[in-house]
């Protein structure tokens, strides 16, 4: 969670586009540890002072709590035995693509999702009108 974005615009700086400097300061509490961690990002941008930074680092955010979250938790991905070759990269776009399925099949919560179609793989075909 973004608890503080300071930003400073300048005239000169050794990157010859830059146009501001930001800091973020984002705040984020481990519930299985009760351990808060504080952590303090630099960033400099060519986008001119007043552009809507806030709302662009959230929706990163929101991709990460969307897909990420889900890829970690959920099917438990940092597990995984792929490490080498081009698999790794396949079996996330497999991942991806079972999460996107369910996600166009209406569903929220990925798990419950994921249990539901382990009984019968035909289900979120189905629902895509992609079974003969």
């Amino acid at each position: 969670m973004i608890r503080r974005l300071k930003t400073t615009a300048f005239a000169h700086l050794d990157c010859p586009d830059a146009r501001q400097a930001l800091q973020v300061v984002r705040w984020r509490m481990d519930f299985t540890s009760d351990k808060l961690t504080i952590e303090r990002v630099y960033l400099i941008t060519s986008l001119p002072p007043g552009a809507r930074f806030a709302d662009g680092i959230r929706g990163h955010w929101k991709i990460e709590n969307l897909l990420h979250h889900v890829r970690d938790r959920t099917i438990r991905e940092d597990d995984s035995k792929i490490h080498t070759g081009h698999l790794p990269r396949i079996v996330a776009s497999l991942r991806n693509l079972v999460i996107g399925v369910h996600r166009q099949d209406g569903h929220t919560n990925i798990a419950p999702a994921l249990r539901h179609t382990a009984r019968d793989w035909r289900r979120p075909l189905a629902a895509l009108g992609l079974t003969g």
